[in-house]
């Protein structure tokens, strides 16, 4: 699922290492960057990691809120820093290819195969779970990321 949320950048000229504050308000999330660039990445990965955990906690991620609807949520954040007086952009995500990038642990399943068909892939020197994974992801019509 791609999602594109309104996220406000800051740039803050206090020489600091880290002087573009994001934040993006329909996750409550904060962040900050070395520059522009930088804290849109940076944006882009706390946004996926927000929602693949809530996924994970069968928590419903939240819609992109309309321009309106943002100005609202930030003034109701303006306590410390008010990011009303920073950028307004859109940073995109794709929560599907964000979990390929970082989920890559294996898991393990138990896997029932006819006695003679297992006899059959050993003696030909096939990795049965690489099998698995190819059918798999063809059947369910996706790509492995490299």
């Amino acid at each position: 699922m791609k999602q594109v949320y309104p996220t406000f950048i800051l740039h803050m000229n206090d020489g600091s290492e880290y002087p573009f504050l994001v934040f993006v308000p329909d996750m409550d999330i904060f962040t900050e960057g070395k520059n522009f660039a930088d804290a849109i990445e940076m944006a882009r990965d706390a946004i996926g990691a927000t929602g693949i955990s809530m996924e994970d906690h069968q928590e419903e991620i939240p819609e992109p809120s309309e321009q309106t609807d943002v100005m609202q949520k930030v003034k109701q954040h303006a306590k410390d820093v008010d990011f009303t007086k920073g950028i307004l952009t859109y940073v995109d995500v794709d929560f599907s290819e964000y979990r390929k990038k970082i989920d890559t642990k294996t898991v393990r399943r138990n896997v029932a195969l006819p006695s003679w068909l297992n006899y059959e892939a050993e003696h030909a020197g096939i990795n049965v779970s690489r099998v698995l994974q190819e059918a798999l992801m063809n059947v369910l019509n996706v790509e492995r990321n490299i």
